[in-house]
């Protein structure tokens, strides 16, 4: 698994109960805390289990733009 920074969006193989599969990741350490883009709802996943039902990580939904006033 690639190294993940709090912002960047995950999907997983499994959808949410609210039918959204993209959680922005809020927190990285020992485990991965994330919301979920559909509804808001939060969840803590242990890096294995993140690993075992990640899909694909995609770029932020909200990039910082550098440089600009």
């Amino acid at each position: 698994m690639q190294d993940l920074a709090a912002g960047d969006v995950v999907e997983l193989k499994r959808a949410h109960p609210c039918g959204s599969t993209r959680f922005v990741v809020t927190l990285v350490g020992l485990d991965i805390r994330l919301s979920c883009a559909g509804c808001g709802a939060r969840l803590i996943l242990s890096r294995e289990k993140l690993r075992a039902r990640l899909h694909a990580v995609h770029p932020p939904m909200n990039p910082l733009h550098h440089g600009e006033s």
